[in-house]
């Protein structure tokens, strides 16, 4: 009679051991940091994460030294359709504002080097082109796949973001005239 007991006598631990479930849930999650998009939708301006990637056409970039220009980072594939749809505007934004200081960055992800060489070659695209081979840079902007296009102020803040591919010019010119007079 004793072995039924102790069960018995336990039971008042699941309800404690749920909450302490449900308060160590919350408190875990209120540390998390929140999605740069979410961020955005609330009309704060997150940091752009920075990084360092390999150019394709050689060299590196550091997102720190185009501070004080207004970035449009663009993430891509080769096997993205869409992608190559957007490539030809990206192409002519770089193109008809590089003069005013805006920079026009492409990165590469989920691919094969040879492949996105191919691809910048077959869009004619002259803006730089980095390559994110390990998808760091993808995890840290929390891209949920391509094309995904992020405008950046002079101040390295996050000030839009497109997801998906845009490919009327009245969109981006839109939104890059609001990039290049934002503070």
């Amino acid at each position: 009679m004793s072995t039924n007991r102790v069960p018995l006598r336990l039971l008042w631990l699941v309800p404690v051991l749920i909450l302490l479930g449900v308060l160590g849930y919350a408190t875990v999650r209120k540390q998390q940091p929140q999605s740069i998009t979410v961020r955005i939708a609330r009309g704060e301006r997150p940091a752009a994460p920075p990084f360092r990637l390999p150019k394709l056409d050689g060299g590196t970039l550091d997102l720190v030294d185009l501070r004080g220009r207004p970035v449009i980072l663009n993430f891509w594939a080769s096997w993205c359709v869409p992608c190559k749809d957007e490539a030809p505007l990206l192409e002519r934004a770089w193109q008809t504002y590089r003069a005013r200081g805006l920079v026009v960055v492409g990165v590469n992800i989920q691919d094969f080097e040879r492949e996105a060489r191919r691809f910048v070659a077959a869009t004619g695209t002259t803006f730089t082109n980095v390559r994110d081979g390990e998808n760091l840079t993808y995890q840290a902007y929390g891209l949920t796949g391509v094309p995904e296009t992020f405008f950046v102020d002079r101040q390295g803040r996050i000030v839009q973001k497109f997801p998906g591919a845009v490919t009327q010019w009245s969109s981006w010119q839109e939104a890059i005239e609001r990039l290049l007079l934002s503070q």
